[in-house]
């Protein structure tokens, strides 16, 4: 996925008639008091896999605009003129919520919210093609994901906005290298989020837990995080004895931001 998509991420879930209010207003609805930070880094430290181990840096321009966003591997490059995001060029994944909170599903790609609160979603429907050994081919299988937020602001909405995007949510009328009113950019904003995501349960067709996703932050005076711990939990029931099986991974965030 071209990081061009990476607002799909925030983070991020509501039915389109739902979005009545632009991005920008129903972020300084849910958040009156938001100060204006813009991240640096974002460094993620796995307790079990140091292959696992990322910095995501965003640099910006000498008019405070996102010029690129890289994690050392892969870099995009944002293009402006007239003040204005036109293209982005390059991969990468690094605003992606199921990259950054290692979740194995595409929910915040794919999902259709069923439910807001407070202008975020908080329950999702979406489908993941898995192989079925009796039948020998992919089938569809429906999930469900539940959001949980802190009360504090979603940290990425700023830097978002240094990068033109959420003008584009909007649907300004930009010379875009893609249609603004395409389908990838009225999904990134029906997904937005206001505020911080704490937690996601994501759930199949039964109702069963399979994947469980906990944040614990450390914020600064102006509600943005520095830290963090996320604890990412897979559940597999066994068919053959109904036992379940998990699995544990947890993960350290640090977070830096534009003096």
């Amino acid at each position: 996925m071209k990081l061009k998509f990476f607002l799909l991420f925030t983070m991020s879930l509501l039915t389109l008639a739902s979005c009545s209010d632009s991005a920008s207003d129903e972020f300084e609805d849910s958040n009156p008091d938001g100060v204006a930070r813009y991240i640096e880094t974002i460094e993620t430290v796995s307790a079990q896999d140091a292959s696992e181990n990322a910095t995501i840096t965003v640099n910006y321009d000498g008019n405070g605009r996102v010029s690129s966003i890289t994690d050392g591997e892969e870099s995009s490059l944002f293009i402006y003129s007239n003040n204005q995001l036109t293209n982005i060029s390059g991969q990468g994944d690094n605003f992606n919520i199921e990259e950054l909170y290692q979740s194995p599903y595409d929910a915040f790609e794919t999902g259709v919210v069923n439910e807001y609160v407070n202008n975020n979603p908080v329950n999702i429907t979406f489908y993941e093609y898995e192989y079925d050994f009796m039948s020998n081919t992919e089938v569809e299988v429906e999930y469900t994901a539940e959001i949980t937020y802190d009360s504090q602001p979603n940290p990425y909405f700023y830097t978002l906005d240094a990068a033109g995007l959420v003008d584009v949510m909007d649907n300004v009328d930009l010379n875009f290298s893609m249609n603004p009113s395409s389908p990838e950019i009225i999904q990134a904003r029906a997904l937005f989020p206001v505020n911080n995501i704490s937690g996601i349960t994501y759930r199949d067709e039964d109702g069963t837990v399979v994947y469980e996703i906990e944040a614990d932050y450390v914020y600064n005076s102006d509600n943005y995080p520095t830290s963090g711990t996320v604890t990412a939990t897979y559940y597999e029931e066994d068919d053959y004895n109904g036992e379940t099986y998990t699995e544990t991974s947890i993960y350290s965030l640090s977070y830096t931001y534009r003096e």
